[in-house]
């Protein structure tokens, strides 16, 4: 999937740029706003500053700069990704041992899925966040979005909207169609998730690219009903917004995962590497990743911060079946990702 912080046109402006940090040990390759300070912490403490970041606009853009020969020594990607990356080599695993919080690290994160059939860690779980569907209250009544079908619904026609990102899209068609685990889905099922969304293709008054642009949508009154991740209603709140987040939907909801992965030959010192995912999963930056839309993987830290402060974050329990975007098959996404760019252009 698409990583989550896209920050409008601050990803592309930044692409291919270095931040101001300095220590040149370690590179880490990543979307532009995952640099905040606060998020390695422990990593300035022991080392006196962030690593070096080098930012790209997306997961695709970042696999073909590898391949093509650029370096980093970790790189920031998402669970759908991950058999990918590791069928081309260019990822090798992580020493378990030297993961501090491997051991809280929450269990529905990391399993035989995530491990990409693999008994070693390629891909190390940091963060997460989920995806459901943001309302505007004053205009939309909770009976209207307390299923999935709201988007099927022509009275909201024009109002609508979902992200232009394949894996948000499948796990949102997966579940208005009773599908709750994407891995291995069969053809029926699949064609019943692309059928819905092309039935709902014509009710979408745009598919959103950024946070920032959904919540200018939302803010002007363009959309009021969107399937969007947990920091746009956040956000919007903290604006003053009249928004809802409803999560407990009928058929379910979904949770995204992202996380870091070890290059192969990276350039620079291994033990940095180490210490800047472990100071990702420390306790004392889980707060600072929640408070910017993100929950950490590692469960005891976040139990630490508070059912309430999960709550208010848009990651508090629900009560129905969760959809786990965790990594699929290359042939199952890349068909995913052909239908969806037929519906895109009205096919």
């Amino acid at each position: 999937m698409t990583y989550r912080l896209l920050l409008g046109t601050v990803a592309s402006l930044t692409c291919a740029m270095p931040a101001l940090a300095q220590d040149d040990d370690l590179l880490v390759f990543d979307y532009s706003g995952f640099e905040v300070p606060g998020f390695h912490q422990l990593y300035i403490n022991a080392h006196g500053n962030s690593p070096s970041f080098v930012f790209f606009g997306d997961e695709d853009e970042a696999f073909q700069r590898l391949v093509a020969g650029f370096q980093s020594d970790v790189t920031h990607i998402c669970a759908g990704s991950v058999p990918r990356w590791q069928a081309s080599g260019l990822i090798e695993p992580w020493d378990t041992d030297r993961i501090a919080a491997f051991d809280t690290l929450n269990a529905d994160l990391v399993g035989e899925d995530v491990l990409a059939g693999s008994e070693e860690m390629f891909f190390l779980p940091t963060d997460y966040g989920s995806t459901a569907v943001t309302y505007n209250t004053e205009q939309v009544t909770p009976a209207q979005v307390a299923s999935l079908n709201v988007f099927a619904n022509p009275d909201f026609a024009g109002r609508l909207s979902i992200p232009d990102n394949v894996d948000d899209a499948y796990a949102l068609a997966y579940l208005a169609t009773g599908v709750s685990n994407w891995s291995n889905v069969t053809d029926a099922k699949f064609e019943a998730a692309t059928s819905w969304l092309r039935t709902i293709h014509k009710n979408l008054r745009t598919y959103w690219v950024d946070p920032g642009e959904l919540g200018q949508l939302m803010g002007s009154g363009e959309v009021l009903v969107a399937w969007a991740w947990n920091e746009v209603p956040v956000t919007l709140a903290d604006e003053g917004f009249p928004v809802g987040y409803a999560r407990n939907t009928t058929e379910g909801t979904s949770v995204w995962l992202c996380g870091y992965v070890n290059m192969v030959d990276a350039p620079g010192v291994e033990d940095k590497a180490y210490d800047y995912v472990n100071a990702l999963l420390d306790p004392a930056s889980a707060r600072a990743l929640l408070e910017n839309g993100f929950g950490s993987a590692n469960s005891a830290a976040l139990v630490a911060l508070g059912t309430g402060m999960l709550e208010a974050n848009g990651l508090g329990e629900v009560t129905v079946p969760v959809l786990a975007q965790l990594p699929i098959s290359n042939a199952q996404r890349q068909r995913q990702a052909e239908a969806f760019e037929r519906i895109k252009a009205g096919f």
